[in-house]
């Protein structure tokens, strides 16, 4: 079996069915360069001072391949898209986990992470009705909003959450069970509720009024 002609499902279940090295090696390269991407844009995110970007790539693989590969195994895999968003989750995760170490380590000690009231959410906007050219420009000012969040302590992980959400059609309770995400569900619908409010009040607020023009008299 050539594991280059196999759809991405397939190639999965063919590498935890035979440990095949071929299989595993095209596994690794087609989901190695967005790896990379999740974790040097989450580095670059957290620090301009250099950072074991290769070591973070590899520990992302050594996460999946945990338990008995338990993370893969119990991955639901109904789309590429869906498979894709949940090794950005990992990778955003293990770039985090990092750094809390590396605070931990500067500090004496960790800090508890601060947990949002459970809610649950009235999500009062999904973009599927939208026409594509109206999407993609929604999804541009939506993205553009969640950026000022960036300096946010748990922005990487918020920032999955919420396009898992809304981009790849992920449910609150499939979104708690992926690993790294370390929220009940309560905790991802809150974080949604929290999330998609902020992009309501930034979409809808005023744009800035015009540069007055200065006329020569």
């Amino acid at each position: 079996m050539d594991p280059r002609k196999l759809s991405l499902q397939e190639l999965l279940s063919y590498c935890l069915e035979t440990q095949n090295l071929d299989a595993w090696t095209e596994l690794v390269r087609r989901t190695r360069p967005l790896i990379a991407g999740v974790v040097t844009k989450c580095v670059l995110r957290r620090s301009r001072k250099p950072a074991p970007i290769d070591d973070l790539i590899q520990d992302t693989y050594l996460k999946l391949c945990d338990n008995n590969f338990k993370a893969l195994r119990g991955f639901d895999f109904v789309h590429d898209n869906a498979f894709f968003g949940f090794l950005k989750v990992v990778a955003a995760n293990v770039v985090e986990d990092y750094f809390r170490k590396k605070l931990a380590e500067k500090h004496g000690g960790g800090r508890d992470e601060e947990h949002i009231d459970d809610v649950t959410p009235v999500v009062p906007f999904r973009p599927n009705s939208l026409r594509p050219a109206e999407l993609a420009i929604l999804m541009g000012q939506i993205e553009r909003c969640l950026a000022k969040l960036a300096s946010e302590p748990n922005f990487a992980r918020d920032h999955a959450i919420f396009w898992l959400y809304y981009g790849q059609g992920l449910t609150a309770k499939a979104i708690s069970e992926l690993p790294g995400i370390k929220l009940g569900t309560k905790g991802v619908e809150s974080t949604l509720l929290r999330l998609t409010r902020y992009v309501k009040a930034c979409l809808s607020a005023p744009p800035p009024p015009p540069k007055k023009q200065a006329f020569g008299g």
